[in-house]
């Protein structure tokens, strides 16, 4: 919402802003362009009906992420898009549960969709943000979905709530500055990394999340650093802290609502050796918590190049820590031997992937396609790397 429309909250909660945002959702899915207008003859209230329609649109807009739960909930544009995955969320309350928390500080939190996971996983949760608007839309959410009775809701300083009484923290810092860009150095969160973990210092049960791009050096000693993807993409990562702690590292992949995890301690060196018949390409998750040597113990894979992160075997091994590709054809790399390979399979659609090599992906596809004057049915992946220091290409199908 606007400034002026979080003043409307209060209004839109009423009965009669609940039939105003009812009209406002089926104008904004309906006739979207006239919505704004349409909405005048329902009110008097210019800045209501802002706010209604404000709102409305971002239920729309929330419902391919919450669900059912959008077309109740209220949401700003920010909190939305910052806001975790419930599936995430949903099993990280899950843990938190499983490792004996019963009370959590949920400090940032937010408009409070991790407070409403929490709760539901059966926690009582004391959520705390600092700025009023936000703090109310938490607890307007919180109302809105039957969970009152277990989150209490304190617009105050994360860093001096009072947390007698919690045997849990989940923190959820800010990680964009004022002008709405990420943030990578976790001292410029906020608040700060360091400030929450002192802050967490003594609380048997801790987890905070953090930017997925947070650097190994920066995870603190006897932390869990966890990092997670869905469906191909890492979203975030986290770290776990006291009794929740069970490995140094864990990648977490979540395909079409599956969750897979991998773990170990992400300090040894897979092995090396020759290129095979299937390539493997390694989740995000996988890379970035330096889990690549125990995928390729799954695998009985190897690296062709120690500085490559790219997967090699003979044997196909079903597993969702990668994607897997059947080579068809190695040589050194060359454009015009690539084209001419191509053209003898018959492939007009091309994908180009590469890793350790200085190339443009797409200038590549248009340049072995011909520009767009292949006339071929089939379809290709060509990887481009690296081995010992020489550019190679794999003309690929994925399995």
């Amino acid at each position: 919402m606007s400034p002026s429309a979080d003043t409307k909250l209060d209004a839109l909660r009423s009965p009669e802003g609940a039939e105003l945002l009812a009209v406002a959702g089926e104008l904004a899915a309906t006739d979207p362009a006239r919505a704004a207008l349409a909405l005048r003859a329902h009110t008097s209230d210019p800045e209501l009906a802002s706010a209604a329609l404000t709102q409305a649109t971002l239920r729309l807009s929330a419902a391919a992420k919450f669900g059912e739960d959008a077309h109740a909930m209220f949401f700003t544009r920010d909190g939305l898009e910052q806001a975790t995955r419930p599936e995430v969320a949903a099993r990280r309350a899950a843990r938190l549960k499983a490792a004996g928390a019963t009370r959590v500080a949920d400090l940032c939190c937010g408009i409070g969709t991790e407070a409403v996971a929490l709760a539901r996983a059966g926690l009582r949760v004391v959520a705390v943000d600092a700025d009023a608007a936000t703090a109310a839309l938490a607890t307007a959410n919180a109302e809105a979905l039957g969970l009152a009775d277990l989150i209490e809701v304190r617009n105050a300083d994360a860093l001096d709530t009072d947390l007698t009484g919690c045997d849990a923290v989940f923190a959820d810092p800010a990680r964009r500055d004022a002008a709405g860009r990420r943030v990578f150095d976790p001292a410029a969160y906020a608040p700060p990394l360091n400030a929450l973990l002192a802050r967490a210092e003594g609380v048997p049960y801790g987890v905070i999340k953090v930017g997925p791009g947070i650097p190994h050096e920066a995870v603190p000693a006897g932390a869990e650093a966890e990092w997670v993807s869905v469906d191909g993409d890492v979203v975030e990562a986290a770290l776990w802290l006291g009794r929740t702690v069970e490995v140094p590292r864990r990648a977490t992949v979540i395909r079409r609502g599956e969750v897979h995890e991998l773990t170990g301690a992400g300090d040894r060196p897979a092995p090396l050796g020759e290129t095979g018949r299937y390539l493997y390409e390694p989740d995000g998750a996988v890379l970035r918590t330096y889990l690549v040597s125990e995928l390729a113990d799954l695998l009985g894979a190897r690296l062709a190049d120690p500085t490559i992160a790219y997967l090699h075997a003979d044997d196909l091994v079903a597993t969702p820590f990668a994607r897997t590709f059947e080579v068809e054809e190695t040589m050194p790399f060359s454009v015009k031997r690539l084209r001419s390979a191509l053209r003898e399979r018959g492939v007009g659609r091309l994908t180009v992937k590469k890793r350790g090599v200085d190339i443009d992906p797409d200038a590549l596809r248009r340049e072995l396609l011909g520009k767009g004057k292949a006339k071929g049915a089939a379809e290709a992946t060509v990887v481009v790397t690296r081995i010992e220091g020489q550019r190679t290409a794999f003309i690929c199908s994925p399995v």
